[in-house]
């Protein structure tokens, strides 16, 4: 049995016990498959990490990301939390890490004041898929197709994960959706592995309030989701102008939220605060 070293941050959040909750463990490279398969649904957060040396020569680490289903190439919570708890570890104050994933390097960047801190990455540029009807979609979360957004269609965009956009005209949609699982995953069947991103963008300009809804996580629900910030921001770039958003998420679930998004070099860059909520050991 060895011991690893092990946080628990809270992401995109000021505040400990809110935002998005990511258990970090270091020292991972012993660590098999199963194994950190197996810590991930012990943990039953949306997501794990695993922090590995480097595969490449670019990179300062490599973050595993497990959720209680499997491994993801990418996720956004996850990359930030995981270079707030490496830096913490470190003793940095601030740093600018390269993390290896199974989508490919991404540069982070991290200021860390005691047990607080800011993090951002640069996403990959968007990547525009398929376009979809509103209506079949939007009563796969209880809501009526009237609801829809007057000029802004579902699609498919990412920055690294695919995720599906689908605004609504009014803010008080968001909060009313109950997703029927069956009739989500039939509805978006034909869009390819996409995690559903219900979305209000404010008419004022600048601001979005947003649910995620997928079958990665336990729950079915995610409180803070950076890779769907990152194609949201690229979205309302498109198709409205704006450079910046910021993204309300995770109200409806308890645990309030606040991502970042602005265009950057042809990418994204998504940030948010972070929270160091729990350190300690872990006996695997």
């Amino acid at each position: 049995m060895g011991t690893h070293p092990y946080t628990v941050v809270d992401v995109f959040t000021s505040t400990p016990l809110a935002g998005n909750a990511l258990a970090v463990v270091h020292e991972a490279d012993d660590l098999d498959e199963a194994t950190m398969a197996a810590f991930a649904r012990e943990t039953r957060l949306s997501e794990t990490t695993f922090v590995q040396g480097p595969g490449e020569a670019a990179a300062d680490y490599r973050n595993r990301i497990w959720t209680v289903e499997g491994e993801l190439a990418f996720a956004g919570h996850p990359s930030l939390g995981t270079a707030v708890a490496v830096a913490r570890r470190r003793g940095q104050a601030a740093a600018r890490y390269v993390q290896e994933t199974g989508a490919g390097l991404q540069p982070v960047e991290v200021a860390l004041d005691d047990r607080r801190a800011r993090a951002s990455m640069l996403q990959r540029p968007a990547d525009f898929g398929t376009e979809a009807e509103p209506g079949p979609l939007l009563d796969a979360v209880g809501l009526a197709p009237s609801e829809a957004h007057p000029s802004l269609g579902p699609q498919v965009v990412s920055t690294g994960l695919a995720t599906l956009v689908v605004p609504v005209a009014e803010r008080e949609a968001v909060a009313r959706a109950r997703p029927d699982p069956e009739a989500l995953a039939e509805a978006i069947s034909s869009l390819g592995d996409a995690n559903f991103y219900l979305v209000w963008p404010d008419p004022a300009g600048g601001r979005a309030h947003a649910r995620m809804f997928t079958p990665l996580v336990a729950g079915g629900e995610d409180p803070a989701t950076g890779s769907a910030a990152g194609p949201l921001c690229a979205y309302l770039s498109r198709r409205l102008g704006w450079p910046r958003v910021e993204v309300t998420q995770g109200v409806e679930m308890g645990r309030p939220s606040l991502l970042v998004a602005a265009m950057e070099e042809g990418g994204v860059r998504v940030g948010g605060d972070v929270v160091v909520l729990m350190e300690g050991a872990l006996h695997l």
